[in-house]
């Protein structure tokens, strides 16, 4: 019986000739992560059962970015709890205020994950990696601790969802409108601890920037991990990052799934995601108007260059709305370095935007950008429930950056073809 992408990963890692849906294994791990709020839990386990060793201190990161800069005294310890516990253990990828970055988009920027690779991280968006054609999922604090100890997890092999995409992007529209057009269709509970495994035609006409945020948002549609294939773009994207070789999975041709979904690219319109599900999934032509007080552009979903640079081409030379506050997150330090060399910094200060250092703060509700009760956010973050970003009388919508962006000039939810 043939095997996907990630059946094939999982095999390799676990040292068998193949596996199947439902499978139990235990498997190699080559990356474990986790952050300033998940690490300290994970730290607190092993400090429960007496084990005093890490299995590689080259193939685990904490990376703290959820509460960083610190916003108050609790934030503060568990930072210290974290940063102490990589101090006494020397682990080589620890990052800290002033060098790190938001870990979904920092994490492949450092060229710590390579195709082929499986990982563990303890935060939900771990899904990310998969657009570099590795398997990668979240995972409970436990877990992170357990893989911390002994490189090794337990896993149950997940049936796939096959997603075939054809057909090129139109203009403003990108992976974020693709990732909400399928939750849309699916549901969030559609992929439950199942693998969507993207391919076709129309994977070529995605950038990285794009796969990355499909992959994010995996785990919103209840998926246990989303993968891409490699290919050049994956292969030209981890030139000089790393020096590991990637090793390069197919799925076989009679590889078993649960449903396909095609999904044609050239069809696609400017989406977002209605409160209080990314599964409220709604044209924008058919909601525009919707008044609003704040947008978001950034996180670990749409931080990084390419989502910049979409927004900056649309508040270039123009105005933030008076009613509305536009908080710009940039994923990680390298991002903000290319955002001033290329001069979209200063289009976005000119604009009127508040343009933060790396965290994701307001994403769920921490700092940088809470809201009170009554209003409403424009966001390029990948939640909605109620109260993700304050107030359980607050409203988010998820949107792209070009939708996010022409929002805040408008003042309105708005279309950027409108402007």
């Amino acid at each position: 019986m043939g095997m996907t992408m990630t059946q094939k990963i999982m095999a390799a890692h676990a040292g068998l000739d193949c596996v199947e849906g439902g499978q139990l294994i235990e498997a190699r791990l080559d990356f474990v992560h986790g952050n300033d709020v998940t690490t300290p839990v994970a730290i607190g386990v092993l400090e429960q059962y007496g084990i005093h060793e890490i299995f590689d201190r080259d193939k685990i990161g904490i990376i703290l970015d959820h509460y960083t800069p610190c916003k108050d005294i609790k934030a503060a310890q568990l930072c210290k709890t974290a940063r102490e516990f990589a101090h006494k253990h020397h682990i080589t990828h620890f990052y800290d205020v002033g060098e790190v970055g938001v870990e979904h988009a920092f994490i492949p920027e450092k060229g710590l994950i390579v195709p082929g690779d499986m990982t563990i991280g303890a935060d939900s968006h771990t899904c990310t990696y998969g657009a570099l054609g590795a398997f990668s999922t979240g995972v409970g604090s436990t877990d992170m601790a357990a893989g911390m100890a002994t490189g090794l997890n337990w896993f149950k092999v997940p049936p796939a969802i096959k997603v075939t995409l054809k057909g090129k992007l139109r203009p403003y529209v990108s992976g974020k409108d693709v990732m909400l057009h399928l939750i849309g269709e699916i549901g969030v509970d559609g992929a439950l601890y199942q693998s969507l495994e993207f391919t076709g035609e129309g994977v070529a006409e995605l950038t990285m920037d794009d796969r990355f945020t499909i992959a994010n948002m995996a785990i919103e549609a209840g998926a246990k991990n989303g993968i891409f294939p490699v290919d050049d773009k994956t292969l030209d994207y981890l030139k000089g990052r790393t020096e590991r070789e990637p090793v390069i999975y197919q799925a076989d041709p009679d590889a078993e799934y649960v449903r396909e979904v095609v999904i044609d690219l050239s069809e696609l319109e400017s989406t977002v995601a209605m409160p209080y599900l990314p599964g409220n999934a709604a044209l924008v032509k058919n909601v525009k108007g919707i008044a609003i007080d704040q947008v978001v552009i950034g996180s670990c979903t749409n931080g990084r260059i390419g989502d910049m640079r979409a927004a900056a081409e649309i508040l270039k030379g123009r105005k933030v709305a008076d009613n509305v506050r536009c908080i710009v997150l940039p994923a990680t330090q390298e991002i903000i370095k290319q955002m001033i060399e290329e001069g979209i910094y200063m289009d976005m200060l000119n604009a009127g935007c508040a343009i933060s250092t790396p965290t994701c703060g307001p994403c769920l509700g921490g700092h940088m950008g809470c809201m009170c009760e009554g209003e409403t956010c424009v966001s390029t973050t990948n939640r909605n429930f109620v109260g993700r970003m304050g107030h359980v009388d607050s409203k988010v919508i998820l949107a792209s950056p070009t939708v996010a962006a022409a929002s805040a000039v408008a003042g309105y939810l708005t279309d950027p073809a409108d402007l």
